[in-house]
């Protein structure tokens, strides 16, 4: 994993480009720009009042959304994997609800121990159903992981196979990579986050809404607008199982 000596100042903006590419049964790629908060879960942003409307981080949006606070949360469902070491730093990397909507495909938490050290990532993914699952990942120096695919995200997947992916802690750059892997040894999706570091003040926080207005309902629409074409291009709908438990999420 990513050493806690490379941790940004937060909390920081990340101007990003997310990119999808599919290779097989049809090709297809997207690209969309937006961008991502990096916090502290001990220490959330405190913004103007006027500037509120665009950025909120509330509980709701995150696990099982009963939990009192996002840190809780994320505490709850580390005890119930076991894990009693990452009782130090957690930085999150997602989107923020903005003016009043929030959609985040993959919410990252870098778990730190008391003393600094890395102990694991948590991958909480949500589908476009309401659907909401976390992934448990203890990556290697390099920032990379495997983990078994259990999780209904797309109508074009299957619940099969596996991912695939780097997650090193953003610093001035955040260059991050998911991607499917099936047992047949295909790789039909990667998809990847590459964005630059920017203060998160007021003034940046107003550039990057500006350049990005209504930056979490543009990702909404971008995914059921790709989703739409793929279907219009013969790509076959896989039936949606029924959701995992969502074991430890308050």
């Amino acid at each position: 994993m990513t050493s806690a000596g490379t941790v940004p100042p937060v909390p920081a903006l990340y101007t990003c480009e997310v990119a999808h590419t599919r290779v097989h049964p049809v090709r297809h790629s997207l690209r969309r720009r937006t961008y991502l908060w990096l916090v502290d879960l001990d220490a959330l942003p405190s913004l103007p009042r006027l500037l509120r409307p665009l950025a909120r981080f509330d509980a709701r949006d995150h696990f099982g959304g009963r939990a009192p606070t996002i840190r809780a949360g994320l505490d709850a469902y580390l005890a119930s994997r076991g894990v009693r070491d990452a009782d130090g730093r957690v930085l999150m990397l997602a989107h923020a609800r903005v003016l009043n909507h929030v959609f985040n495909p993959l919410t990252l938490y870098w778990c730190h121990d008391k003393a600094g050290r890395p102990v694991c990532v948590v991958a909480e993914v949500h589908n476009t159903y309401g659907g909401r699952h976390c992934y448990l990942l203890r990556p290697d120096a390099g920032g990379r992981a495997d983990v078994a695919k259990d999780f209904y995200v797309s109508p074009f997947f299957d619940v099969e196979g596996s991912y695939r992916m780097r997650l090193p802690l953003p610093g001035e750059h955040v260059d991050l990579t998911v991607q499917v892997r099936l047992g047949d040894g295909s790789r039909p999706l990667t998809a990847t986050v590459r964005g630059r570091y920017h203060p998160a003040d007021a003034r940046g926080l107003l550039t990057a809404a500006l350049r990005h207005p209504w930056s979490t309902a543009a990702v909404s629409v971008s995914i059921r607008w790709h989703g739409i074409r793929l279907y219009l291009k013969g790509l076959p709908v896989c039936p949606r199982p029924a959701p995992p438990t969502r074991q430890g999420m308050l």
